[in-house]
């Protein structure tokens, strides 16, 4: 049974990972700006990956990956790392974390979707109604923890919810095309081109937001270069690398129904580095998606 489930054990480890880095990269963002932060990860994720590939596979870069590797991953960190995650930041900013993240549970529909069309993947209706449930949780979980109300207002900036919409669709699109260029390869050697595409994607922005001084200047603060190098190890090396493991031995949709799990995981860091209080819907929400990811493991 373990063996059979190690795509969504490998799902729930990123899932775990990004719950994690969170907290690192949230501390980072308010001494160094979120944006800032956005784009050293990538840096350093990249470092501690072309360290670890040399060591275990003794190549710098994955030399022996197919142009079709190359091409399709190099796309999926284009599209997912840089775009999406951009479009994400600046959802942050015009419409707020708790809408921005309401729109990001979208993630696993749009990947099933798009899988579909692009891999051929179909979903049972057992691992549709998984999938239902444990967005329900994540939303109960994000709506209590974002706002300080319950209820669910539209009025805000078209284009801010367009940003949002964009990330979640960056992130999907970006998990199909990683599995769609990986097939067998090396999942670690497969994240490492995502990276490096990404660094590569990142650089004309850094130079039209003009934040070269701003990212240099991250090396000067010790406190910051320790959540984001901490971060970047957790996220970007494993968090990714653990995503494409997912990819690789499970559905698309599956996997990034699980992964959508973050919120609900970061509940008991919250608790115990931040000393925050967990509401009684938070409980609900987070059972609720337990019991929804149950369904993948019992199927």
């Amino acid at each position: 049974m373990f063996e059979q489930h190690l795509g969504e054990i490998a799902a729930l480890g990123t899932a775990l990972c990004w719950a994690a880095n969170a907290l690192f990269f949230e501390d980072a963002g308010r001494r160094v700006g979120s944006i800032v932060v956005n784009i050293t990860r990538i840096y350093l994720g990249l470092l501690f990956l072309t360290l670890f590939i040399w060591i275990t596979r003794g190549m710098l870069i994955p030399t022996d990956a197919s142009y079709h590797a190359w091409l399709w991953l190099g796309l999926s960190g284009v599209v997912g790392l840089v775009l999406g995650d951009l479009m994400l930041f600046e959802a942050f900013v015009v419409v707020g974390a708790r809408v921005s993240m309401l729109i990001m549970s979208l993630v696993p529909i749009i990947t099933a979707i798009i899988s579909w069309l692009i891999l051929g993947e179909t979903m049972t209706l057992l691992e549709i109604f998984g999938m239902v449930i444990t967005i329900t949780g994540v939303c109960l979980v994000i709506l209590e923890r974002r706002g300080g109300t319950n209820k669910l207002q539209f009025r805000h900036s078209v284009p801010g919810l367009l940003f949002a919409l964009g990330g979640a669709t960056g992130q999907a699109v970006g998990l199909v095309l990683s599995k769609f260029g990986m097939q067998d390869y090396n999942p670690f050697a497969a994240t490492q081109i995502r990276l490096i595409a990404g660094c590569l994607g990142f650089i004309p922005v850094i130079f039209i937001l003009n934040k070269w001084q701003a990212v240099l200047k991250v090396f000067t603060n010790k406190k910051a270069l320790r959540s984001i190098s901490a971060g970047s190890f957790i996220g970007p090396f494993m968090g990714d690398s653990l995503s494409l493991i997912a990819i690789q031995l499970t559905k698309a949709g599956i996997a990034s129904t699980i992964i959508a799990i973050s919120p609900v995981l970061i509940i008991p860091f919250s608790i115990k580095f931040f000393k925050e209080k967990i509401t009684r819907l938070e409980i609900i929400g987070a059972i609720i998606s337990v019991a929804g990811i149950s369904v993948y493991f019992l199927s």
